[in-house]
């Protein structure tokens, strides 16, 4: 393994952004787990999904694939991770702050996962949402479903914006 080689690849792989929300890279949302490069020369690269069911999958490992082979990387593997699972906690600080640029309020920590059965709790949630324009924690959610499985709609009461919020998982 070369280790130039190798860095470079990681650099070229960390430039693609997510399909969903085109601010952050796969980097920035922690779903870039490791670049390694073989002894033929093949990059493979480990991508974990929001969740196993992501619509935008597809075209992540693509995009992953085209940026590889733009950097002169002829053979490129792409392979999805699915244990551990993606957590929103992988998110880096830097993501953060680009959710918040973007007008998104970024997830807070995630619920603490045990084994076995995932408990149904009905009750509403009762958590403080930040609003990401003038960062009032006077909000509502408006709709536990936004423009993605990942994300609620929420509305400040302060400022009176409304804006999402990317889910804890």
């Amino acid at each position: 393994m070369v280790t130039d080689g190798l860095d470079r690849a990681r650099r070229a792989a960390e430039t693609v952004t997510d399909p969903e929300l085109p601010m952050l890279t796969l980097a920035d949302l922690g779903i870039l787990r490791e670049v390694a490069t073989e002894e033929d020369g093949t990059v493979t690269v480990a991508i974990t999904p929001t969740y196993s069911g992501c619509p935008a999958l597809v075209e992540m490992r693509a995009d992953v694939r085209r940026a590889l082979h733009n950097a002169g990387y002829p053979r490129v593997q792409v392979r999805t991770v699915l244990a551990p699972p993606w957590s929103t906690d992988w998110i880096t600080e830097e993501g953060r702050r680009k959710l918040t640029e973007h007008g998104i309020s970024p997830p807070g920590p995630a619920p603490a996962r045990v084994s076995g059965p995932v408990p149904l709790d009905l009750a509403p949630s009762r958590r403080a949402v930040r609003c990401p324009r003038c960062a009032a924690s006077d909000t509502e959610e408006l709709s536990r479903f936004g423009a993605t499985s990942c994300r609620a709609l929420w509305r400040c009461r302060v400022c009176r914006e409304p804006f999402e919020h990317v889910k804890e998982i």
